[in-house]
């Protein structure tokens, strides 16, 4: 465990925090539902129906709200600034990363007082084993560097034109 996290410096938080709220969680859903909503058994949606959750990036100073309706996740734009939903899980993003890279579990980071749950404690419990006993692939953030990126375009499009050759 560090002893001093990394933050992200408070000029970029100021940005940030600017951001509409919004179209942030609706990118944040997307991730979420290709990443864990056909992974979730019936008992955990039937827990998380109806319920309302916030994710806070503390030192982004943003906010995803979201919620599970119909099978998958749904972006929420808060219906009161004053309205606190069912569950809100907060830390800062270096924090959220380390969780993403299994780096870190998240009862360190709770006991160390860089990872918090308010709210519906239960709720926030399953939602921590439920994310503890998937397996999900670990997040490098390098596979969104440039060069990756352009390289895995290139090995796409290189396929594709080899695949429509031989269809000619």
């Amino acid at each position: 465990m560090q002893a001093s996290p990394m933050l992200l410096p408070k000029p970029v938080g100021d940005v940030f925090s600017r951001l509409p709220a919004y179209p942030g969680s609706l990118l944040f859903v997307t991730a979420l539902n290709l990443a864990l909503a056909k992974q979730l058994g019936d008992d955990v949606g039937d827990m998380l129906k109806g319920k309302s959750l916030r994710l806070c990036v503390t030192d982004a100073r943003v906010a995803f709200d979201f919620a599970w309706i119909n099978g998958r996740f749904v972006a929420r734009q808060p219906s009161r600034p004053d309205a606190a939903p069912d569950l809100t899980i907060s830390a800062s993003a270096h924090d959220f990363v380390l969780l993403a890279q299994r780096k870190e579990d998240p009862d360190t980071l709770f006991f160390s007082r860089r990872l918090a749950m308010e709210g519906d404690t239960e709720l926030g419990l399953m939602v921590k084993n439920t994310i503890d006993a998937i397996e999900l692939p670990v997040f490098d953030p390098q596979q969104f560097a440039p060069v990756k990126v352009l390289g895995r375009l290139r090995e796409r499009l290189l396929s594709t034109a080899v695949m429509a050759r031989k269809h000619h």
